[in-house]
């Protein structure tokens, strides 16, 4: 069963001032299978969002059919699905109690609540807080108050929360946004670590930069103007000339250890 299947999937808005319609996706056919982890990319006004709220069981299609982890979008509860979906949203920390730590952070996924409900935490939910801080790499931040972490490490302890619930598919947007390098890459080592892991758990992570894909990516996704450019294994579509048709910018794609990187070509 695909974690993610769309076929003919397109979705539009209405803008009343201009009496048109504005066509965020088009005609999208994707799935994410068990064990696949992904990367989508592409400009502002891509269709990223779009495509992840979809996949995140938050909006529904204008035409097409949408199945997230073998449920029907338009016929299921989606408040319920969501309850499989793990996710690590912008904005997320901003709502997070800052005199929590680390650890309380962490096993408020237990509840999914961004409240700490003691009365629902069991021990089996410790043992795995402990477990998922150990695997992430924050450890360290166990006492912490979440208001004195810096921005790379409180994403960190949300990745872990993200996992406490043990979710079916987990979605992370733009995961690295605002992060200095090395923060960066300190999540991006956390990403690499779960997704190892979690082998069977299915991931995808928007991102407008190459840089910021983990070594243990599979495949990917490129979108433009609400298509899909190309889509499949990771290198096989992260071409020098798809991701310049991706971008409308002439680059040079280069791998090296499991990393990528994009380097404008000029004239």
């Amino acid at each position: 069963m695909a974690a993610i299947r769309m076929s003919g999937v397109t979705v539009w808005r209405w803008v009343a001032a201009e009496e048109r319609r504005a066509v965020l996706l088009s005609e999208v056919d994707w799935a994410v299978e068990p064990g696949q982890h992904w990367v989508v990319l592409g400009p502002n006004g891509a269709g990223k969002t779009t495509l992840l709220n979809l996949a995140a069981a938050v909006s529904h299609p204008s035409e097409g059919t949408v199945e997230i982890l073998g449920e029907t979008l338009g016929s299921v509860d989606m408040r319920k699905l969501r309850e499989s979906i793990g996710s690590l949203e912008p904005g997320l920390s901003r709502k997070i109690r800052g005199r929590y730590t680390g650890f309380e952070v962490v096993l408020t996924g237990a509840t999914g609540s961004i409240a700490l409900l003691h009365d629902r935490i069991t021990a089996d939910d410790r043992a795995r807080a402990d477990r998922l801080m150990g695997e992430i790499g924050v450890e360290p931040l166990r006492e912490r108050r979440f208001e004195d972490c810096s921005q790379g490490e409180r994403q960190r302890l949300l990745l872990a929360r993200s996992l406490m619930d043990e979710p079916d598919l987990l979605l992370l947007d733009e995961p690295t946004t605002g992060l200095d390098l090395p923060s960066r890459e300190r999540l991006i080592a956390s990403l690499d670590a779960m997704a190892e892991a979690n082998a069977n758990l299915p991931t995808v992570i928007v991102t407008h930069h190459l840089e910021e894909i983990p070594a243990t990516t599979t495949h990917a996704l490129l979108l433009r103007d609400g298509a899909i450019v190309a889509a499949g294994q990771i290198a096989a579509v992260l071409t020098s000339e798809a991701v310049s048709t991706t971008f409308d910018i002439e680059v040079q794609v280069a791998h090296n250890t499991g990393r990528w990187a994009a380097m404008v070509i000029r004239s």
